[in-house]
């Protein structure tokens, strides 16, 4: 059994995830952008250890509260290689949306399409899903008859993320929504980087943009 939490952190409302093995009390955090208390609160709430701190990409809303989130819990943190370059430009990235410049830990763990991130006696499966931004991802994981996909910016409800920021592709992106998220389980639940839920057979049938 799985322990999901999700809920909008930060100034630009990202929605970041505690997500848990209820067995082991093995625990991940997706996205930290911020409401580093109640992060901490769900993690002595649950009595969780943090193994991994991971981004669906590399902007600023969910990288901000990283740092503070890896020096209190620990946890590897894990980003697609392709977006370093945002990671790196941090600072840049906090002058661009008026935000003090905190602290920035070192990435522990580059992950890529195909990997998994352990979590208890689940996983996290890694599905790069580039155009967002090149380094994109969506993670995939399966609990009895349910399977969530967190989706960060790349597929909303009824709309996608956009791509006309530094190493945005449309074309990249529409290709990833199709060939890589429209392609699994049509009922597996969407956790998008912003904004309600929904599901992948909705958004195949219903997205004003990207269709299937």
């Amino acid at each position: 059994m799985l322990l999901v939490e999700t809920f909008a952190a930060g100034p630009l409302q990202c929605n970041c995830t505690v997500i848990a093995c209820a067995d082991t009390k093995d625990a991940v955090v997706i996205d930290p952008g911020g409401e580093t208390e109640r992060i901490a609160e769900i993690i002595a709430h649950y009595d969780l250890t943090v193994r991994s701190i991971i981004h669906t990409h590399g902007h600023l809303d969910h990288i901000y509260c990283t740092h503070d989130v890896k020096r209190a819990h620990g946890g590897d943190i894990c980003l697609h290689r392709g977006d370093m370059f945002l990671y790196d430009g941090f600072a840049q990235q906090c002058a661009m949306f008026r935000l003090p410049v905190c602290g920035l830990s070192p990435i522990d763990r580059f992950v890529q399409h195909g990997d998994r991130v352990a979590l208890g006696k689940h996983g996290l499966d890694v599905i790069h899903t580039p155009g967002h931004t090149p380094g994109s991802i969506c993670f995939e994981v399966t609990d009895g008859a349910r399977t969530v996909v967190f989706a960060g910016d790349t597929l909303f409800r009824r709309g996608v993320g956009r791509t006309d920021l530094p190493g945005g592709d449309s074309g990249a992106l529409r290709r990833s929504i199709r060939e890589r998220l429209y392609t699994r389980d049509p009922h597996a639940l969407v956790v998008p980087g912003h904004g309600p839920s929904t599901t992948l057979g909705e958004e195949a049938r219903a997205n004003p943009i990207v269709r299937a």
